[in-house]
């Protein structure tokens, strides 16, 4: 008898999981239906694009309806979907509530940064915010992609761009973007500073994924004769080309200042650049934000303000 109640239990337990859709499919949708986007979802998510529309064009299969509109810049929500992400959402808030609870780590900050920033800015000044937070567990997300702060359970994150951001973040600027071009005393000990258009003209440029000197030169109507110069991925690689001697870099201003005021580089010419963009510290709006994190949050802001 009591082996029949077993089986009639575990039969009932597999109609109900087989009920539910495929997790991978869920995650998909939920991603998507916040960023009501495919590709914003994938570089959340860590995966392709494609990948994010088959796992919610697998979602709507099983469960028989649209959940969303294929626009041409995005997607929109179908009545049911939007419905069933507020559920699905809920449910996966949940979960997370649930592991933090089996997990608690109070003093962990996780703080999403780009690579330049995070070693050209934030890693030199990690011992400051060390001596003043000891008791923080400051971690270091360094990534080109847009962090989550749910999907990647990021809590602060220093990002380029322009307001708004959107009602649920507290934003603070932190730096302007302001881009000026610096090398290494070596690389113009024979001329005076700040360099003339001819000797700028010939000095070899050091090029990034920003790709700004042809904006910059321009500006202050000079031509470039230095050649194709190095070309770098990201503004980190080219600020080491310039310290080590190999060709002028262009670089935010806020980046370089350590390095100007040690004289390892030199500004060499006056101008400056001036982005759309500038750098932002978000935090998710919460009354119940950690103390550690509070703390990290009022750090970064007092910090680029002293150095405003």
């Amino acid at each position: 008898m009591r082996a029949s109640i077993d089986i009639a239990r575990q039969q009932k337990y597999y109609r109900t999981m087989t009920q539910l859709p495929p997790l991978n499919g869920l995650r998909a949708f939920d991603a998507a239906g916040r960023c009501l986007n495919f590709r914003a979802a994938a570089d959340e998510m860590g995966v392709t694009q494609g990948a994010v529309a088959q796992q919610v064009r697998q979602l709507e299969a099983q469960l028989g309806l649209p959940l969303f509109d294929r626009l041409p810049k995005g997607l929109a929500f179908t009545s049911a979907g939007r419905g069933y992400h507020a559920r699905v959402a809920a449910a996966f808030e949940e979960l997370r509530a649930a592991t933090k609870t089996l997990r608690p780590e109070p003093d962990k900050v996780l703080v999403s940064a780009t690579p330049t920033f995070a070693a050209k800015w934030l890693i030199p000044n990690l011992p400051e915010f060390s001596a003043a937070n000891p008791n923080a567990d400051l971690r270091i997300l360094a990534t080109e992609r847009v962090s989550s702060f749910h999907g990647d359970g990021i809590d602060l994150a220093i990002r380029q761009g322009k307001p708004p951001f959107g009602a649920a973040l507290d934003v603070v600027q932190l730096f302007r973007q302001e881009i000026i071009a610096v090398a290494a005393p070596s690389l113009v000990a024979e001329y005076r500073l700040p360099l003339d258009p001819e000797a700028l003209s010939h000095l070899p440029k050091l090029h990034d994924a920003h790709d700004l000197w042809p904006a910059f030169l321009k500006q202050i109507n000079v031509e470039d004769r230095g050649g194709n110069g190095l070309r770098l991925s990201q503004t980190a690689l080219a600020m080491d080309a310039a310290l080590s001697g190999q060709g002028a870099a262009l670089v935010s201003s806020f980046l370089v200042r350590r390095d100007i005021a040690e004289k390892r580089l030199v500004q060499i010419h006056p101008e400056a650049l001036l982005g759309e963009q500038d750098f932002y510290l978000l935090a998710e709006r919460s009354p119940k934000r950690g103390i550690s994190i509070q703390a990290a949050f009022d750090w970064f802001a007092s910090k680029a303000e002293a150095e405003d």
